[in-house]
């Protein structure tokens, strides 16, 4: 999964949800008194006193309080706000937010008046400005918001709950900038125009759509009401995304007999183990127990696929599938209002609904989405079909007695089961030959030989949250630097979400370039949440993990080797939110390349190489039970497009009824009457993917063309692999959001894209094809 990407600084200041931003404070925790205006003599503060930035008269606290908040706030003690060439992540406090984000949206709104105020239509006078602006913002928020991903507490979530309102009040304060946007329109409309670069072109066209797109255009009243209605979606959205947290930590399974979780592989049992040493029962091992299972995917996937325990399997697949869907957790009734306001924006905006206004950020349109979805669902039914009535032949003749009622907890066993017999080969017992440090030094050796760039470990050389980050330094061919990034790789259940990506620290900007370098260079942070190491073994990885590792390193990568100086469309920014899965999908097809494969799978005690015999199994495995796959995805990008597009929320049908209607003509199965993964859909309702979950395909259809490319020239010709790759580099990796992606694209390829090389990667081509 990728970040929030922005398609210019209005778009990143309203749509900034993931990103992070870092201030300094001194090592010792400072606490600040507990403000209580009701039994202490209130603070006057006069008009002009800065104390106002984090002492707001509606709930003034003590004189006491006020200076700890100054005194934290403070340049030299705050990490936040220190200058920094790494953000400061293991000094930043909770208690540091507060005061720093007030500080800081204190300082900005003086920036901001000044440019408003001798705004010119010009490079100088109004973007470069504006870049500053929207960077320190983005450095700041994005530092905390980073840290409450990856080391949430009650803490944190307090401070950011309280300073959110007055971030978003800044953002929309910036979006609708009326002087701002003038100015824009005003070099669109100069005789200067046509001799700026096209990325220039694509900063301002963005800069003024975003404009529209954030009220500025609105009056009064309905002004107003947009702005209340930003302000409530990222309550919400920040509210989802802590009931899948916290409903996500509240299950724990502990059990005490063996014979409960028979069939668990060893690394599962370890694990395990290892997760009730940390619950407190320190004798746990992974031979005696106790062993406890919790929701967290390394624990989940491994019950779903190996427990022979079929009670303990519906037990955890039904606790999964209702996350966040019951009691104080409850996202019910979040996921209805955000569908609300959504579509109340949409209006405001003079938009149909909210897929509309989605759309007009991306490449495609609603219909061609309809279009891809419906080509892609029937390409991939029939296989679909096939899938399952392979899994109940073969459980028949395993003479099972679930065979002849095969259910939703038992189709991920089931599948492993025909998996481990048609192909000869069992996920658990590749486990040893990808042990993470390989996995990564063959990722790297990938990049050097397609892209030209080494990487290099750079621990100690910038601050991180935890002692698992690894610090990485990326080169060019003559050595230097060309941009940092932090990996960030187990998975930690009780601090740490789901799931796995890519967010930007730092963007390539010539603006902001330090120290007399001509450019900033980028730095990123990768984050996954794979098996950790158990005992004294290394992190030994599924095949799936190091899939995601590779998706996750393409996003790094077009952010890191961007070669456009202009901040607003280096990397992944400006990029057309549905384009932005190109390069990581890409790199997940060298995980079948046999050079690349064989260079990373050494087992992690002896040395061996993986046996070719493995790796041509693992090949032919690539497509099992494709078409359910497919479905999968596409049940998903379906019924976010609905929810977004034709439903209405405040009409009779529930968002359950939408699932199930999308469900009859994408899931085999019917799903279960309680299925409530709605509540659980982060990507959608807590993430950048609303109305835009279609993205996964939508680029996957470029990716596998792209990849397509590498075959065409042969993938055992060195010479035009390494020549490919540089181009793919000097076109998707470099350009970043300074050209139309499918200009992007056609660069690289010479052609517009094509569904075919996709289908046929996935064997969902007639045969006749």
């Amino acid at each position: 999964m990728g970040p929030p990407r922005v398609a210019s600084a209005i778009a990143m200041v309203l749509l900034l949800l993931s990103s992070s931003f870092l201030l300094r404070l001194p090592l010792a925790r400072a606490r600040l008194p507990n403000p209580n205006p009701t039994s202490r003599a209130l603070l006057l503060l006069p008009a002009s006193s800065p104390l106002r930035a984090f002492c707001p008269a509606s709930r003034r606290p003590s004189s006491a309080t006020c200076s700890a908040y100054a005194a934290m706030a403070a340049t030299d003690d705050n990490p936040l706000l220190a200058d920094f060439d790494f953000p400061p992540f293991d000094r930043v406090e909770p208690a540091h937010v507060r005061p720093a984000v007030r500080t800081l949206l204190a300082r900005l709104e003086g920036e901001l008046a000044d440019l408003e105020k001798g705004v010119q239509p010009t490079w100088g006078k109004l973007v470069e400005p504006l870049e500053r602006i929207v960077d320190s913002l983005d450095v700041v928020w994005g530092t905390v918001d980073h840290l409450k991903a990856v080391k949430d507490s009650s803490d944190l979530r307090a401070a950011v709950e309280d300073v959110q309102p007055d971030k978003v009040k800044f953002q929309l304060r910036l979006g609708q900038s009326k002087p701002i946007y003038e100015a824009f329109k005003a070099i669109r409309n100069s005789s200067d125009w046509e001799t700026l670069s096209e990325a220039r072109k694509r900063i301002v066209e963005s800069q003024i759509k975003e404009a529209v797109l954030s009220g500025v255009a609105l009056e009064d009243e309905q002004r107003e009401k947009f702005n209340q209605i930003q302000q409530e979606l990222e309550k919400l959205t920040q509210k989802f995304s802590e009931n899948v947290l916290d409903a996500t930590k509240k299950f724990e399974k502990l059990i005490t007999e063996k014979n409960e979780i028979d069939g668990l592989p060893a690394t599962a049992l370890g694990l395990a183990a290892q997760t009730a040493v940390s619950k407190g029962h320190e004798n746990a091992s992974a031979e005696n127990g106790p062993w406890i299972i919790t929701l967290d995917a390394p624990s989940y996937i491994a019950v779903m696929q190996h427990a022979q325990n079929r009670a303990l399997r519906e037990e955890v697949y039904r606790a999964y599938l209702t996350r966040a869907s019951s009691g104080d957790l409850d996202n019910t009734n979040i996921i209805s209002q955000i569908l609300k306001l959504r579509l109340e924006k949409a209006k405001l905006l003079g938009y149909k609904n909210y897929a509309e206004v989605s759309m007009a950020q991306k490449m495609a349109t609603v219909d061609r989405v309809e279009e891809l979805l419906e080509k892609l669902r029937a390409a991939s039914w029939d296989h679909a079909v096939q899938d399952m009535e392979d899994l109940k032949v073969f459980a028949k003749g395993s003479a099972s007695p679930e065979a002849n009622d095969l259910t939703h907890w038992d189709l991920n066993f089931w599948s492993e089961r025909l998996r481990e017999s048609k192909y000869d080969i069992n996920e658990e017992d590749l486990r040893p030959y990808f042990a993470l440090p390989k996995v990564m030094d063959g990722l790297f050796s990938l990049a050097n030989k397609l892209f030209g760039v080494s990487v290099e470990s750079a621990d100690g050389l910038a601050p991180v949250w935890n002692s698992d980050v690894k610090f990485y330094c990326v080169k060019d061919s003559s050595n230097s630097p060309v941009a940092y990034f932090y990996f960030d790789p187990y998975s930690r259940p009780s601090e740490k979400r789901g799931g796995a990506w890519m967010n930007v620290v730092f963007s390539r900007s010539r603006v902001l370039a330090r120290n007399g370098s001509p450019v900033r260079l980028p730095v990123a942070h990768m984050v996954c949440n794979q098996t950790p190491p158990v005992g004294d073994k290394p992190s030994l990885m599924t095949f799936r993990e190091v899939e995601t590792v590779f998706h996750e390193f393409g996003h790094a990568l077009q952010h890191m080797l961007t070669k456009q100086d202009e901040g607003f469309v280096a990397g992944i920014r400006g990029i057309e939110w549905d384009a932005v899965e190109l390069p990581s999908q890409f790199m997940e097809n060298w995980c079948y390349h046999k050079n690349t494969l064989l260079s990373i799978a050494k087992h992690y005690e002896t040395g061996e190489l993986l046996p070719e015999e493995i790796y041509a199994k693992l090949v032919a495995a690539k497509n099992f039970r494709a078409g359910t796959f497919s479905l999968r995805q596409i049940r998903f990008a379906s019924v976010d497009m609905e929810l977004h597009s034709t439903y209405d929320p405040n009409g009779s049908l529930s968002i359950y009824d939408v699932d199930r209607r999308v469900a009859e003509r994408t899931q085999v199965l019917a799903p279960l009457p309680e299925d409530k993964f709605l509540c659980s859909f982060s990507h959608i309702f807590a993430g950048g993917y609303a109305a835009g979950y279609y993205s996964y395909k939508w680029a996957e259809v470029l990716s596998a063309d792209a990849f397509s490319a590498f075959e065409d020239v042969g993938l055992d010709n060195e010479k035009a692999i390494e020549e490919t790759g540089r181009r793919f580099r000097e076109t998707v990796l470099a350009l970043g959001g300074g050209k139309s992606p499918l200009e992007v694209f056609v660069s690289f390829r010479g052609r517009e894209p094509s569904p075919e090389a996709l289908l046929r990667h996935n064997g969902l081509l007639p045969a006749a094809a």
